[in-house]
């Protein structure tokens, strides 16, 4: 019998990065670049478990924005004209290698990583990927949840206005439209939590989220079980903490598994290394990019790089699983005999880490819910719906503030860098909600002003903006799509409020910021 539970949860997220105003638009790579080397991996990862009988249990909550970006034609267009590109280039790089073998035999491997990405977007999910992701779903094994409809930072986006229930709603409805049910799940966009978050959530029908460590080991009272048993929230809702050992193991720069000098390096990639009349027309013109072509593994702490070893990798991979997998034995043998539920350990972690930023990842993965799945013995995976379900007897605690960002709070979403969003947030919110109270009753030309007029707002309100002023990197980028979509919202409220309404801007801005097309204002209301 096992003794308690590991919940896996993955967090799929990316800001709406759609440019038909350019040929090649550098920040539609971020959605390329994941859609090859982190999603479709995974799906593929998971319908191998289901194809081999493995029990398992996972959770992934997926943004509307990236939903929306899956789901466009458009994207899936030019996202399908860069893995021709990407197929192009390997198989140049299998011509140029075929005198060195191990250089040799990584090109091969790339070539028919792509190609198997290719079949699987291309056949499998008919360039929608949204439908693997139902079917995952359907089988019982995979938890899909939501987040806020464009991962606007909760705690600060409009605190106690129409902002945040218009971003929890949109994110529900969209789910809704997209999967055909309401979503059980809410991730708190970088679990970032304010009091009173959870009766919105209540409200809109939602039956748990997550919280960073502190949020419930701060809470009042203290819970008996830490993290180790979710707790239900005066409003009803109930809340899972993050696990700091499993968060530790991953995540961490010095001590985590994605450090291993056998993994192979994310930083060394042929677009930096090779001749520029070779590759530049597979980067950015004149800018080089990652082509995700990478031939070196870590090797160490200094600039010295040995080439790469899946083999090797592969190996370490199996290695870590089984010392990830042990450690939560560990955990759940002395949190069974202490607690009234039987144990879960949580562990959230970006989606994008698996096969983006670590390659291995999905091995890693792969390998742990297939020892987990034969063993059975201490512990066994778990989607967070399914334990509650099992489980819902749960002691009453009110959470704390928190996030998983630096230090545990708001300061990486407020800050000398990007606190001057914020005035204009919390005004345009309450603008568009007296916008509602007073023309949603009115002609079609106005309604569909005011449907633009919320998608600009809800574009202006994504965490991505203040993440990225604040990180300093692409800071010309987050501060050009914060200035254009409060800018283009101002100009539509200033139309609707006069009635003189220009008929061609609002179709313009349809076509291009064509977020959530069956939007309903009524989010605001």
């Amino acid at each position: 019998m096992s003794k308690g539970y590991l919940g896996i949860v993955l967090h799929a997220h990316l800001p709406y990065v759609r440019h038909p105003e350019h040929e090649r638009s550098l920040e539609e790579r971020w959605f390329f670049e994941a859609m090859t080397e982190s999603y479709i991996p995974l799906i593929n990862t998971f319908s191998s478990l289901l194809a081999d009988g493995v029990d398992f249990g996972v959770t992934i909550s997926l943004s509307p924005t990236l939903l929306s970006m899956m789901k466009d034609p458009f994207l899936q267009d030019r996202y399908a004209r860069h893995l021709e590109q990407l197929i192009e280039l390997a198989a140049r790089e299998v011509e140029r290698t075929k005198g060195h073998p191990q250089l040799g035999r990584l090109a091969r491997m790339y070539l028919g990583m792509f190609e198997g990405v290719e079949r699987t977007f291309a056949e499998q999910c008919k360039r929608d990927v949204t439908g693997a992701l139902q079917k995952l779903f359907q089988s019982g094994h995979v938890e899909l949840a939501t987040t806020a409809a464009t991962h606007a930072y909760l705690p600060l986006v409009d605190p106690d206005g129409p902002g945040v229930r218009a971003q929890v709603r949109q994110g529900i409805r969209y789910f809704e439209e997209c999967f055909g049910v309401r979503p059980k799940g809410f991730w708190l966009p970088e679990c970032g939590y304010a009091e009173g978050l959870e009766r919105v959530l209540a409200d809109e029908g939602i039956k748990y989220f997550i919280l960073e460590h502190h949020g419930l080991t701060l809470g009042a009272p203290y819970p008996r079980a830490g993290t180790f048993n979710p707790v239900r929230t005066p409003a009803g809702v109930y809340a899972f903490g993050r696990d700091q050992e499993t968060a530790k193991q991953v995540w961490s720069a010095t001590e985590g598994y994605p450090g291993d000098y056998d993994y192979r390096d994310f930083y060394r990639d042929i677009g930096f290394d090779l001749d520029d009349s070779y590759i530049r027309p597979y980067v950015h013109g004149d800018l080089r990019v990652h082509t995700g072509i990478k031939y070196h593994r870590i090797t160490g702490p200094h600039d010295y790089k040995e080439l790469y070893d899946p083999d090797r990798a592969m190996w370490r991979a199996r290695e870590h699983a089984d010392n990830f997998v042990f450690n939560r034995r560990h955990q759940i043998r002395y949190w069974s005999a202490r607690l009234p539920n039987p144990p879960i350990v949580v562990a959230p972690y970006d989606a994008e880490l698996f096969g983006h930023w670590w390659f291995e990842g999905p091995w890693f993965l792969d390998f742990v819910f297939r020892k987990i799945g034969a063993e059975r013995d201490t512990v066994e995976t778990t989607t967070l719906s399914r334990y509650l379900e099992s489980y819902p007897d749960c002691e009453e605690v009110e959470p704390s503030g928190s996030s998983w960002g630096y230090k545990g709070y708001n300061e990486v979403w407020l800050n000398g860098t990007n606190d001057w969003v914020y005035p204009h947030l919390h005004h345009a919110a309450r603008r568009m909600a007296r916008l509602v109270r007073s023309h949603a009753g009115g002609p079609e030309h106005i309604k569909r002003a005011l449907a633009q007029a919320a998608r600009e707002l809800v574009l202006a309100q994504a965490s991505d903006w203040p993440f990225i002023m604040h990180s300093g990197t692409q800071v010309g980028y987050a501060h050009q799509r914060f200035v254009k979509h409060m800018g283009r919202f101002l100009r539509l409220a200033g139309m609707i409020e006069t009635g003189a309404i220009d008929s061609a801007f609002v179709d313009a801005l349809g076509a291009h910021d064509n977020i959530f097309p069956s939007l309903d204002v009524s989010i605001f209301s």
